[in-house]
């Protein structure tokens, strides 16, 4: 009898502690034609990885990158057109989340000057908004008021090209410790460092801080240790990962290392995209668009890689990836193939494992979470 209690009291718990399973809303975007709405809101069972879809909101065309708001429970999303309400450029969508019912309502929007913005980011006070555009060779700040909204564009930067090569930035953001404001140039291959006035909302470049790289590096996307010691570079047709010192002043000193993205075995045509750093630290992500995989480098303690391992992506042209909060979860997703494909990340190894779930999202172009 003593004995059957037992029993019934392990069922008992199991059965409660299976119903406790915690979910955190994930959001994506992506690219789409005519009246598609282009983000998606999903749940994460952190549990067992499993995703389900929320709702689909209407973000305006082609929301291919998207900003949270820390001070606000608003969300920002970029329109990666050339098009936007009529006008010859590209667009900001903002959106207010509520966190207690997940529900999500357009807000207000803003035109960008140029056209095809691909990336854009907040400033740590959450003043501005900074934007890389890819195609039109562009970048542009755009003031927002003490409630988050957009009020003005308060500087745009044309790049000229260089001979046959043409500016493409694509990513745009201040370092850690919110010192300097950084750029990548795909199309002319380099790394641009700036100040911003905050009094006008302008760009001021930093004097001999510019960091030109081999041609054909084509730098996409960087992130930062979190003692912003050390910038890894993630370069798109060069399908190479650079690591660079930064001095204490945040600007950029040398380049430290270059490392291949690829398996010497691969001969095929590649494009890497997303580069994000695990939530300890220890182990950095890239993914290769062509090779369709995600690339794990274990960091040691000089902020030097060293390879541990690449895993399949689960799909064709991994664009973009997340890490959720936890840091036991990799999102990735995949364009061509239209879907999210989610891993567990081994604590030991730092590896993403084989597919715990896959979840259908035409184009996803970006997965993220809030940080709070």
């Amino acid at each position: 009898m003593k004995r059957n209690l037992i029993s019934l009291s392990v069922l008992i718990l199991a059965f409660l502690l299976s119903g406790c399973r915690h979910e955190i809303d994930v959001f994506t975007g992506g690219f789409t034609e005519g009246t598609e709405k282009g983000m998606s809101l999903f749940r994460l069972n952190e549990n067992t990885g499993k995703l389900r879809l929320l709702s689909q909101i209407d973000a305006g065309p082609s929301p291919a990158w998207i900003c949270f708001s820390n001070r606000h429970d608003l969300i920002y999303a970029l329109n990666e057109v050339n098009d936007f309400d009529g006008d010859s450029s590209g667009g900001i969508t903002v959106l207010e989340y509520d966190p207690e019912t997940s529900a999500v309502k357009k807000k207000n929007e803003i035109a960008v000057p140029y056209g095809g913005p691909c990336h854009f980011s907040l400033t740590a006070d959450e003043m501005f908004l900074l934007v890389a555009s890819y195609s039109s060779g562009s970048v542009a700040v755009v003031k927002l008021s003490e409630n988050g909204m957009p009020e003005r564009i308060t500087h745009t930067i044309l790049y000229e090209a260089e001979g046959e090569n043409v500016s493409h930035p694509h990513m745009i953001s201040h370092d850690p410790s919110s010192k300097h404001i950084y750029l990548t140039d795909l199309g002319l291959d380099r790394l641009l460092v700036y100040d911003l006035d905050r009094a006008e909302g302008k760009l001021i470049p930093v004097p001999g801080a510019t960091v030109d790289l081999p041609a054909g590096s084509g730098p996409r996307h960087f992130v930062f240790n979190s003692e912003g010691s050390r910038m890894y570079v993630i370069n798109e047709p060069g399908s190479s990962i650079m690591v660079f010192s930064i001095s204490e002043s945040g600007l950029p000193e040398s380049l430290l290392q270059t490392v291949s993205t690829l398996d010497e075995n691969f001969s095929g045509r590649n494009n890497c995209a997303e580069i994000l750093l695990g939530k300890d630290g220890k182990y950095l992500y890239g993914s290769n668009r062509g090779e369709n995989t995600i690339v794990t480098y274990n960091v040691d303690d000089e902020g030097l890689l060293a390879l541990a391992g690449r895993t399949d992506c689960g799909g064709d042209w991994p664009r973009n990836f997340g890490i959720d909060p936890s840091g036991r979860y990799l999102l990735c997703g995949n364009q061509r193939s239209d879907n999210i494909s989610v891993f567990r990340i081994d604590s030991k190894t730092g590896l993403p494992g084989v597919p715990v779930s896959v979840a259908p999202m035409k184009s996803p172009a970006f997965t993220g979470f809030r940080n709070k």
